[in-house]
């Protein structure tokens, strides 16, 4: 196991300080937060853990635990989602025509009279933008960061988004595919995003360090890396909102037959200020080596579109793209399914029939549209094209999906 450091005792005034000078903002795009208190703090500490937040201390970042969300979930008149990092760009994809649903592509940053220079990157991940409309009110929330954060930047960049107008961020799950820009976006945007910004995940499980099922390192996301950013660090196991509008499902329980590819282990404990702290993690865990992986922590987003429905935003989906759907309907209160968006980890060695089986339940919620990208498959959109045509678009780089009411 990986061993919880001792915490030098000239070391525990200072923590503890600069946790009770942390401001987490009460209200901040109507959520209330619960700051972890001190004692929470210091058993989650090693060495490394507090060294980096004592150099962090100017600006500090809090933990905080996500409000749950006990009321109908608001409704939106506009949500655009674009594909800010995925797995292809795709300059011959046209624009779908889907009653209802305007889908527009982004190619390559070529100009008359100038030889191509920057352009759209792709890489094995995905980063989705969500920008969001109720009234007066504009929300943009930032949901997972690809796998580098030069392409994050770039695509940011050419796409002509301004981290500073962030509302919130989201990370799906801790897989390195998903958070391996953000240590990146937050060094090159450091005094650029809005003071407190919340940074939600779906519990402590996302920070244990994992690897595939065949030892390669797959990382550990920079907990001291978000903290020092002066991020409020969102809990969100239960249903939380997140910048007003979008809905953080909370844990996924699987209530479906689906089974899951489990493609990772993952690792308790903290070294050096990395890692999840094994006291907050099941005992089965605490092996003191690497376990199968069971995405405890992974959350789906969505948003209800007035008249129209839910969007589901699953990235990866390793609990399985319908646990996310049913969980997304009961974390919302709302039934009908307008939109599912994102990676549904569709892959071999799943059978076709498995696959099919989870398009058919797709088709049963008669949704819109389907927007593919990342992980869902080849075997996925043979499948969903053949039974729900005109229904089904692979996301690229630069796609952008705009749903209103």
């Amino acid at each position: 196991m990986w061993p919880l450091g001792p915490l030098a005792p000239n070391l525990t005034r200072v923590i503890a300080m600069s946790f009770s000078r942390c401001s987490c903002p009460p209200g901040m795009h109507g959520l209330t937060y619960k700051a972890v208190g001190r004692r929470e703090v210091l058993k989650a500490a090693s060495v490394g853990f507090v060294a980096a937040l004592i150099e962090a201390l100017a600006g500090a970042g809090c933990v905080a635990q996500a409000a749950t969300l006990v009321e109908a979930a608001p409704e939106v008149e506009k949500l655009a989602i674009r594909f800010i990092t995925d797995n292809t760009v795709d300059r011959y994809a046209h624009s779908a025509q889907i009653p209802g649903v305007v889908v527009e592509r982004r190619r390559a940053d070529e100009r008359p009279g100038r030889s191509p220079h920057d352009t759209l990157t792709a890489e094995w991940g995905l980063s989705m933008l969500a920008e969001s409309t109720a009234g007066a009110a504009k929300r943009t929330t930032l949901i997972d960061f690809g796998y580098t954060a030069e392409a994050l930047l770039m695509n940011l960049k050419l796409l002509g988004i301004d981290p500073a107008a962030l509302d919130a961020m989201i990370l799906s799950h801790g897989h390195y595919d998903h958070f391996g820009g953000l240590s990146g976006f937050l060094a090159a945007t450091r005094g650029h995003l809005k003071p407190g910004l919340p940074f939600f995940v779906g519990g402590e499980d996302c920070f244990c360090q994992r690897q595939y099922s065949n030892g390669g390192d797959y990382g550990v996301l920079d907990r001291p890396a978000i903290l020092a950013a002066g991020l409020t660090l969102m809990l969100a196991e239960r249903p939380a909102l997140a910048a007003d509008h979008a809905v953080v499902s909370g844990l996924v329980p699987q209530v479906t037959a689906e089974k899951p590819l489990r493609s990772t282990k993952e690792r308790t404990g903290i070294v050096a200020g990395l890692g999840c702290d094994p006291a907050k993690e099941p005992k089965e865990k605490n092996t003191g080596d690497f376990v199968a992986d069971d995405f405890q922590h992974e959350v789906a987003t969505s948003y209800v579109v007035k008249g129209k429905g839910l969007v589901v935003l699953s990235s990866c989906s390793h609990r399985g793209i319908m646990n996310a759907v049913r969980q997304a309907q009961a974390a919302s209160g709302v039934e009908k399914i307008h939109a599912i968006v994102g990676g549904f980890h569709l892959v071999p060695p799943l059978s076709d029939d498995y696959v099919r089986e989870t398009v058919m339940a797709m088709k049963a919620l008669e949704p819109t549209c389907i927007i593919a990208a990342h992980c869902s498959g080849e075997t996925f959109y043979d499948i969903a094209r053949a039974e729900m045509p005109g229904r089904i678009v692979r996301a690229a780089v630069g796609t952008s999906v705009t749903f209103a009411a």
